[in-house]
């Protein structure tokens, strides 16, 4: 990832674990705030400031306590006006040594969710914007501006509002087609009974 960040600050974990306290201070100029922003998807990003202490954690693993302090402007869903939000949030990050991360196809997560594996170099700048995307509303408005039902709906086709993509709408499809399908077992198996049923008149019985 940090091969296409606009900014790096790339620390040795082994000049840290085990050693001594790296303390850190990353304010990005306004050209290089520019770039974060449009990685991002935002409109603007009028400040960004990260500071915090990467330091040992017992003989080989390394602990980072930080803060993000940022101004990000994005697009009101509502109105598509610019929104600019104040963000302040603590960073917390444990690098453990020889950890490893589970496959794609395990379920099972970390007790620590701040826990990943200790790499060779810790990119200060890769774990800044990190902070910032997961700090960033995943629904900026202006004040007054209320979140309508958004839909959604390519052309030529039926809209799909919110409600239809919620896990519980998956399940109502299902339980419609297995309905469907059992009604039309029933339908079928009434048919059969009725085709032998004598007091209707069906093929199985020999109606006077």
């Amino acid at each position: 990832m940090s091969d296409i960040l606009p900014i790096s600050a790339p620390v040795r974990a082994a000049d840290v674990a085990g050693r001594r306290d790296h303390r850190f201070d990353i304010a990005p100029d306004a050209e290089a705030r520019r770039a974060i922003a449009a990685l991002l998807g935002l409109a603007g990003l009028e400040r960004l400031h990260f500071a915090g202490v990467l330091r040992p954690a017992g003989s080989r693993d390394v602990a980072l306590s930080a803060r993000l302090d940022a101004v990000a402007v994005q697009p009101s869903v509502v109105s598509l006006e610019p929104v600019s939000q104040p963000l302040g949030v603590d960073v917390q990050r444990l690098y453990v040594a020889g950890m490893e991360m589970p496959d794609a196809g395990e379920v099972e997560m970390p007790e620590d969710d701040t826990a990943e594996p200790l790499p060779d170099v810790i990119d200060l700048g890769a774990v800044m914007v990190e902070a910032l995307a997961l700090a960033l509303p995943d629904y900026p408005r202006l004040p007054g501006e209320e979140l309508g039902e958004a839909v959604f709906a390519p052309p030529g086709t039926a809209p799909l509002r919110d409600a239809d993509l919620s896990p519980f709408a998956a399940l109502s499809g299902l339980q419609l087609i297995a309905g469907g399908r059992d009604g039309a077992e029933a339908d079928s198996a009434d048919k059969t009974d009725n085709e032998d049923d004598p007091d209707t008149g069906g093929k199985g019985g020999g109606g006077t």
